[in-house]
């Protein structure tokens, strides 16, 4: 019937906004947004190894990235007994790459990352004054500023 039409995942109204809150509560935890981070940083680990990084023990990282799968935003390769895992897209970096972004907005003055010559986000060069765009973001943030000594 409405097979023609566009849904906007974007509108106040969208089908897609309960799930997006979904993905929300499944990165309110510190543990599994450093797996993420971790996996953004590389582009597969086993659970040792994340284990290790995110400073946890393997079972309760394989517990989180158990949670993390069924979300769909890991994928686990099995190679004998040893399990690895990558991102499933890029989607969850950006989103916790954002909120780090706005979690360094909290702590007042300029944040970092208006310090950096080149948009991590979009990884080119972003002259100071200049506003950026977010990937995906459809207004540019505010001017990044000079760093001042």
């Amino acid at each position: 019937m409405h097979a023609d039409k566009q849904i906007c995942g974007r509108n106040p109204d969208s089908q897609y906004v309960d799930l997006a809150v979904e993905v929300f509560s499944m990165l309110a935890d510190a543990t599994r947004v450093r797996i993420i981070l971790a996996l953004s940083n590389h582009s597969e680990l086993s659970v040792n190894h994340l284990a290790d990084v995110v400073g946890k023990a393997p079972a309760a990282v394989s517990q989180h990235l158990a949670k993390l799968r069924l979300a769909r935003i890991v994928t686990a390769r099995q190679d004998g007994t040893r399990a690895f895992y990558t991102l499933a897209d890029e989607h969850a970096s950006r989103l916790v790459t954002e909120a780090i972004f706005q979690a360094e907005h909290s702590l007042g003055g300029v944040p970092r990352h208006h310090h950096a010559v080149a948009d991590p986000t979009a990884g080119e060069p972003v002259a100071a004054g200049e506003p950026h765009v977010a990937a995906g973001a459809s207004e540019p943030r505010e001017p990044v500023e000079e760093a001042r000594a």
